[in-house]
């Protein structure tokens, strides 16, 4: 297990310097959102990529041993609005045509949010029908599709994603896993048991794991922190990712630049002190 970060943690840059930042900062892999992380050049729009620009890219971090882990999007894929749904679709091929060159098995999103929260069965339809779209380019370029459950989007919870397995049963969709996005004010309470029902459904599938914390603000509402700031059970985190996928890569999220060392530091502690516990119970 290595413990990687979101690229744009250190702020949208020319990528030549962010590959420096992750470097300089420890960490050995990287996800990245190429229109959240990159400003030197314009991702907002298909088209921008080509075969130098991308091994440029991926040069550029592997002279600072940081490889690409995952590519992110953060696109809405069941988008209502047909040509906007089109231009989301369009970006997310070409992120799956490009990773190979830039040395990065998996391109992962979360579903969308509508406005409100307001979901239908056409939306759910919509969602499955492009996912089928996608798996099958994915599959032409030999890249794996890393779908994450974020609490509010349409694919909210692990039972929702393991549906959504099961309706597109392709062997190039794998899980983004996060138990911070499944939990909410309603669950926090339960929180062992929604880790163990994500690991259940869905462990055998996962790809890539992220790590925040949470923890109930001063109006009792759950907010969000870096790993270890909270009030996350990590030790049964860390224990089942071990059991499930030993030596999955971790992407930090939340942490601000000044704390990332000691983040890093906490994951590697916690899933190094199950490894180890692993171990001695094998002996």
């Amino acid at each position: 297990m290595t413990v990687g970060v979101l690229a744009h943690l250190f702020g949208s840059l020319p990528y030549r310097e962010l590959a420096q930042k992750v470097g300089a900062a420890g960490f050995r892999h990287v996800q990245l959102a190429l229109w959240k992380a990159v400003s030197d050049i314009d991702f907002s729009r298909p088209g921008q990529l080509s075969p130098g620009l991308a091994a440029s890219i991926a040069e550029e971090f592997a002279k600072r041993d940081v490889r690409i882990s995952v590519l992110g999007c953060y696109l809405h894929m069941f988008d209502r609005d047909e040509e906007r749904r089109r231009v989301n679709i369009a970006r997310f091929k070409e992120l799956l045509r490009y990773a190979p060159l830039l040395g990065c098995p998996t391109v992962a999103f979360e579903t969308g949010v509508n406005p409100g929260g307001d979901y239908t069965e056409q939306d759910w339809t919509t969602m499955r029908e492009t996912l089928v779209d996608l798996a099958e380019e994915a599959q032409r370029w030999g890249t794996f599709i890393g779908l994450e459950a974020a609490n509010g989007h349409l694919v909210g919870t692990a039972a929702q994603l393991h549906r959504m397995l099961e309706e597109v049963p392709s062997s190039s969709i794998g899980v983004v896993l996060d138990p911070g996005n499944l939990l909410n004010d309603d669950n926090f309470g339960q929180q062992d048991q929604v880790i163990e029902e994500a690991f259940s459904l869905l462990g055998s599938r996962v790809i890539a794991c992220h790590a925040k914390d949470r923890l109930p603000g001063p109006d009792g509402r759950l907010i969000t922190a870096a790993a270890g700031q909270g009030r996350m059970n990590y030790a049964l985190y860390m224990k089942l990712l071990r059991q499930y996928k030993p030596g999955v890569d971790i992407i930090m999220e939340e942490a601000s630049v000044a704390d990332m060392a000691a983040v890093k530091a906490f994951l590697d502690q916690e899933y190094s002190r199950n490894d180890d516990e692993h171990a001695a119970s094998l002996n």
